[in-house]
C-alpha cells in the first residue's frame, strides 16, 4: 500500500536579516530559489501534496513552487506565534487525511530526499513522531535530543538542560514528521504556557509520549539542515551545495582540474569523460556531452555542447547556443542563439549571434555577425565548408553559401552563392613617401607640445 504524504513548508518568516526587497526564500542557491530546492526534495521523497505557509511575497512564493509541483496549496500566516502555530495555518490540508505529514523549512535548501524518506519509514513502522537531528561541531544554543532505549524522550532547550544533557551532541534540526491520523489531535493539544506565549512543535514529543505513542529520531548530516538567515549564510550554503555537486560530478567521471573554481547550476548536466579546466561558470540550462573540453575562464548558460567539442579559454556561450559534435569555439569568442555544425570552427575574438553555421565551416579571427539593426535581430546563414576570412563583418540578414570563401576584412551585405569568392573592401592604395611625411609631422608636433610644457597644440597653431 502506497502511503500518502503531505509536506508543509514554512515560508512565512520576514527574513529581515537578509535586508532584501524580496522574500528570503526566493533567494537562489545554484540558480534555484531556496524554497524550490525544498519542494523538490519533498516531491522526490514521495510527497504527493504540498502546503506552503506564506507571509511576505506570498503570491511570488506560490508561483515559484508551482514551477515544480503541480498540487500546491498556500496558507497565509498573519501572526507569528511559534512553529506549531505556523503549521496549523495549514489545518485544512492536514485534515485532508494524509498518512504522513512532513514539516519543512523553506530556508534549508540542502535537505536531502533520502533523509525525508527515512523519516517517513519511521512513521510507517509505527511511530507517531519522527524528529530529524544532527550533530553540529558546537551544539551550544541548540535543543538537545534526549534518547532512551531507542526512543526520543525529550527535546531539551539548552537553558532548561542539565549539565549531563548539555553534553549531548545530538541536536534538533527542526524538521519533523508526524502520523497523519493523529496530527490534528496532537497539534490541538499544544499549549502556549511559556515565557513567549507561543506554540512550539517540540511539545509534540511529550504529547505523543503521554499518549503512549512511539517517538523516534533520525540523524542527518549537519550540512543538509543548515539554515539561511542572512547573505553570509546564503553564501555558505551555496558553497556547500557546490562542493556536493562537484564531488558528484567527479564520481560520475567528470574531470575537474581545479574543483573549487568550477560553479554549477542546479540543472547542469555533464556527461562522463568531460574535462573542465579552472574558473568555469555554468548558468542554468547547460548540457555537455561526453568527451567535450571546457577550457579555463568560460561562462556558459542555456547551451547544448556536443561530443568532443572544445570551448575556450575565455569563451562565453549565451542562451540558445548549440554546438554539434567536434565543433570548436575558441578563446575570447561569444556565441548566442546559434546552431554550430559538426566540425565547424569559430576561432578567436569572434562574435556569432542569431546564426546557423554549417558543418566544417571555418570562421577566422574577428568574424562578427552583425545581427541587430537597432530594433530587430536578423539571421546569418553560413553554409557547410564555408571559409570566413579574419576580421569580416557579416551584416544580417545574409546567407553565405556552402563552400563559399569570404576575403579577409570584408563587410558582407549581400548573399554569397555556393562556392563563390566574396571580397567587400576597397582596393589598397600605396602613396610613396607619405609615411615618412606623417612620421616627421607627428614628431614635430610632439616636440612642440613638450616645449610648450605639455599644452595641446591645435592643428591651426601648428
Amino acid at each position: 500500500m502506497v502511503r500518502r504524504c503531505l509536506s508543509i513548508i514554512l515560508a512565512a518568516g520576514e527574513g529581515t536579516r537578509m535586508k532584501s526587497s524580496m522574500s528570503k526564500v526566493l533567494h537562489p542557491v545554484a540558480g534555484l530559489e531556496m524554497i524550490r530546492h525544498v519542494a523538490r526534495a519533498a516531491a522526490a521523497a514521495g510527497s504527493s501534496d504540498l502546503a506552503v505557509v506564506v507571509g511576505r511575497d506570498g503570491e511570488a512564493v506560490e508561483a515559484a513552487v508551482r514551477q515544480d509541483v503541480g498540487t500546491v496549496a498556500t496558507f497565509p500566516q498573519h501572526e507569528r506565534l511559534g512553529t506549531a502555530h505556523a503549521v496549523l495555518a495549514a489545518r485544512t490540508a492536514i485534515a485532508d487525511g494524509a498518512d504522513d505529514v512532513l514539516v519543512l523549512f523553506a530556508d534549508t535548501p540542502l535537505i536531502r530526499p533520502e533523509t525525508l524518506a527515512r523519516a517517513r519509514a519511521v512513521l510507517a513502522a509505527g511511530a507517531a513522531v519522527c524528529v530529524v537531528g544532527f550533530r553540529p561541531a558546537d551544539p551550544t544554543g541548540y535543543g538537545r535530543l534526549v534518547e532512551q532505549d531507542g526512543e526520543l524522550v525529550a527535546i531539551r532547550e539548552e537553558k532548561d538542560a542539565s549539565a549531563e544533557e548539555r553534553a549531548i551532541g545530538f541536536c534538533n534540526a527542526g524538521v519533523m514528521a508526524f502520523a497523519g491520523a493523529d496530527a490534528l489531535e496532537m497539534f490541538d493539544s499544544i499549549g502556549n504556557a511559556n515565557a513567549k506565549g507561543e506554540y512550539y512543535l517540540t511539545d509534540l514529543v511529550e504529547i505523543a509520549r503521554r499518549a503512549g505513542r512511539s517517538v523516534r529520531a533520525i540523524e542527518a548530516d549537519a550540512d543538509e539542515v543548515t539554515g539561511v538567515n542572512n547573505r553570509a549564510e546564503l553564501a555558505a550554503v551555496e558553497a556547500l551545495w557546490q562542493d556536493r555537486r562537484r564531488r558528484a560530478a567527479m564520481l560520475d567521471g567528470v574531470t575537474l582540474q581545479d574543483p573549487a573554481t568550477v560553479y554549477f547550476s542546479h540543472d547542469t548536466e555533464i556527461a562522463a569523460d568531460v574535462t573542465i579546466e579552472p574558473s568555469v561558470v555554468f548558468g542554468p540550462g547547460v548540457r555537455v556531452a561526453s568527451g567535450a573540453t571546457i577550457h579555463a575562464f568560460c561562462h556558459i548558460e542555456q547551451a547544448s555542447i556536443g561530443e568532443g567539442v572544445s570551448v575556450g579559454p575565455f569563451a562565453r556561450l549565451r542562451p540558445g547556443t548549440r554546438l554539434a559534435a567536434g565543433s570548436k569555439v575558441g578563446n575570447f569568442c561569444e556565441v548566442k542563439n546559434a546552431d554550430i555544425g559538426e566540425g565547424a570552427k569559430i576561432n578567436h575574438l569572434s562574435y556569432v549571434g542569431d546564426a546557423t553555421v554549417g558543418d566544417a565551416a571555418n570562421l577566422g579571427a574577428g568574424t562578427i555577425t552583425c545581427n541587430y539593426d537597432g530594433a530587430m535581430k536578423h539571421l546569418t546563414e553560413i553554409g557547410a565548408g564555408a571559409f570566413i576570412g579574419s576580421n569580416s563583418a557579416l551584416v544580417a540578414p545574409v546567407r553565405i553559401g556552402g563552400g563559399a570563401y569570404v576575403g579577409t576584412g570584408s563587410v558582407i551585405t549581400d548573399d554569397v552563392p555556393d562556392d563563390a569568392l566574396a571580397i567587400a573592401r576597397q582596393r589598397q592604395v600605396n602613396k610613396p613617401g607619405r609615411g615618412r611625411e606623417i612620421t616627421e609631422r607627428n614628431k614635430a608636433a610632439k616636440a612642440a607640445r613638450a616645449k610648450s610644457g605639455g599644452a595641446v597644440i591645435s592643428r591651426h597653431q601648428s
